[in-house]
């Protein structure tokens, strides 16, 4: 059943992409601009990866002349953070200064045959969990190429991508460059952020459709079917109703690949309201691991879980974003349900505050943020004996989006 509806129904928006109209006439020069009538100004391309704000790309990436690939743009973030903290887990430390961004992306956007590649070294720090140095970040997820992929562009409405890909689980992106907030939260835990397979990508108006099969959480069996379905209500409001599932049951286990989850499913409903110097953007989530006996889950679990993010923009170099979450899950150590967050049946709260500044290439945000679990299974909890309810975290981070 699970399948018949990812199949029929779920989908994603896709990421635009940037067509060039050019009319000429045989044999005629266009006349030189004038003081009363100067040429207009080029209109940047639109690029990947997606970027919710408030940091924003570069209006002006370099590009070279790819010849019958087209323009071929090189971009990319450079950017460090510093790190302190209490109740850290084990092997963690009280304070960090790391690497968050030292990647270099290169795409072109124009023709049937494109490609996308990212490449560089990479941290990616998620609220309540123990924060890892991009070196090891790296080494034990997605290695130094973590996104590359051709995409088939056979229409302006349709393309395919294959290779390593963006998810399409969840409603925040991978990188601390492309959200609101440095932290990923707690929701974004609970989903896959790179995976390994094919998606096609169909829009056309307001609607938007993606579909995927996918090795999920990187695990190298391509037993993963997800997809979005995003509609534009109107030119402020937005809707995407998403969802995932594994369609067999994966036995890979790694920090990457977490046994429990990438033998679930997810679904996700959000609203994305842009008025003026506001965004607005509920969503809500829910994720279910079925009982499977070969694989040690001795009882079903789900988790249900609802955030609100938000940006304010005071002017066109500062802004402020801010979220709250909250999850919880279902199941009990007596059932033997497999913990989701802290110990099966736990739950938390979050709350996290990113002034941020940018000026051209430029960019720095601070970051306040704090992590309350509640219903904890001592073992499963937060802290070097992770027996602690509570977490609190301080940031900074800058760098340069060129």
């Amino acid at each position: 059943m699970i399948a018949f509806i990812l199949a029929t129904a779920f989908s994603v928006a896709s990421p635009a992409v940037a067509q060039e109209a050019q009319a000429q006439t045989a044999g005629e020069q266009a006349p030189a601009p004038t003081a009363q009538a100067q040429a207009p100004a080029p209109t940047p391309p639109s690029l990947s990866p997606s970027m919710t704000g408030p940091l924003k790309a570069n209006p002006n990436p370099f590009h070279v002349d790819g010849g019958p690939l087209g323009p071929v743009y090189v971009s990319g973030v450079i950017s460090g953070l510093g790190l302190v903290q209490d109740n850290h887990f084990p092997g963690d430390h009280s304070s960090r200064i790391d690497l968050s961004n030292g990647q270099l992306i290169v795409q072109n956007t124009q023709g049937v045959f494109q490609f996308y590649l990212q490449a560089g070294g990479y941290s990616i720090p998620t609220l309540g969990t123990p924060y890892f140095k991009a070196k090891d970040y790296v080494k034990d997820t997605y290695g130094y190429l973590p996104v590359a992929y051709v995409k088939i562009v056979p229409t302006s409405n349709f393309n395919i991508e294959v290779g390593k890909l963006y998810t399409l689980q969840g409603a925040e992106n991978a990188y601390t460059f492309q959200n609101f907030n440095i932290e990923r939260g707690l929701l974004f835990n609970q989903t896959s952020t790179i995976n390994r397979g094919v998606q096609a990508n169909y829009a056309h108006g307001p609607l938007s459709i993606s579909l995927a099969l996918t090795d999920g959480y990187y695990s190298k069996k391509y037993n993963w079917l997800s997809g979005t379905i995003g509609y534009a209500v109107s030119s402020k409001d937005s809707i995407t109703f998403g969802a995932a599932a594994n369609l067999g049951h994966t036995n890979k286990s790694s920090f990457a690949t977490p046994l429990v989850l990438n033998n679930g499913q997810l679904y996700f409903l959000s609203w994305t309201h842009n008025d003026g110097p506001w965004t607005i953007q509920p969503y809500v989530q829910v994720g279910h691991v079925p009982e499977d006996d070969s694989l040690g889950i001795l009882h079903s679990a789900t988790s249900y879980g609802g955030a609100v993010l938000g940006k304010y923009s005071f002017n066109d170099q500062w802004s402020l974003a801010a979220r709250a979450e909250v999850i919880k899950s279902s199941g009990s150590v007596s059932n033997g349900a497999p913990s989701l967050i802290y110990g099966p049946g736990s739950g938390a709260w979050s709350m996290t505050l990113t002034p941020t500044w940018q000026k051209g290439i430029f960019f720095g945000r601070i970051e306040g943020s704090y992590v309350h679990a509640f219903k904890t299974v001592p073992g499963f909890a937060l802290g070097s004996d992770f027996d602690q309810k509570s977490q609190a975290r301080g940031l900074i981070e800058a760098g340069i989006i060129f």
